[in-house]
């Protein structure tokens, strides 16, 4: 159960919750879901920041797998979340909201450079801080980058949508009678090796005692819902 003492928070969703029902692209009905969540939740009060995933677009490991360069590979990701997160902010400002899109890549006709400095200043404003270009480092995920954001931005958790409703401790649709974890240990979620986040994200967090909620992107009242305590999710830490 999360706590309505949560103020500032950053979401994790994955490039594929913007492709909806599809296997590639950017669905209008969905993208227009996750903008409306985050709206809802910074006009009750919350400073929201988000991260979001790429692979609707491109995925780098998968092209490295085939033996292209990973380092290109990654760097294409990378850009697949700027793209992602110029949609994102033009459907949150259609759906009457603040937001300013950051990016690690540098590219200033597109997005302002990301600093924590200009971040939080976002957040204490009102305005949702949407953060791409991953850590604009190849080798690391948007897991990871996710994790990094929220430390740097100081928040008091983060929240990450999966298709499922927390952790368990093996796939519960290859495995009906898998064991869903209302809470469990950092350490526990590594030495298991629970791939719900990368281990580095499961690190990072672990070491700055920043705690995840994991939670199904197709709750009902959605990340609100979880720090109500309204609707299922797993505390890591």
């Amino acid at each position: 159960m999360a706590s309505p003492s949560l103020k500032r928070i950053l979401i994790k969703v994955s490039g594929e919750a913007l492709a909806g029902d599809g296997s590639f692209g950017i669905e209008s009905q969905f993208l227009d879901e996750v903008a409306g969540q985050l709206v809802d939740l910074s006009q009750n009060g919350y400073e929201v920041a988000i991260v979001v995933g790429g692979g609707n677009i491109f995925r780098g490991m998968s092209v490295a797998a085939g033996g292209a360069d990973r380092v290109v590979g990654d760097h294409m990701g990378m850009l697949a979340t700027v793209i992602n997160c110029l949609a994102l902010g033009d459907a949150i400002r259609r759906l009457g909201g603040n937001s300013r899109v950051f990016s690690n890549l540098v590219m200033p006709d597109v997005a302002d450079h990301f600093t924590a400095r200009e971040a939080r200043k976002t957040l204490e404003e009102g305005g949702i801080a949407i953060c791409s270009g991953g850590t604009g480092n190849p080798f690391f995920t948007t897991d990871t980058a996710a994790a990094l954001k929220a430390v740097e931005l100081e928040c008091d958790a983060l929240f990450k949508g999966t298709k499922v409703d927390g952790v368990y401790d093996a796939d519960p649709e290859k495995h009906p009678d898998a064991k869903r974890f209302d809470t469990i240990s950092y350490d526990e979620v590594i030495s298991r090796d629970l791939k719900v986040m990368d281990m580095a994200a499961f690190a990072l967090a672990r070491d700055n005692k920043l705690p995840i909620f994991v939670y199904a992107l197709d709750v009902a009242g959605g990340v609100q819902a979880i720090i109500e305590g309204k609707a299922l999710s797993t505390r890591v830490g």
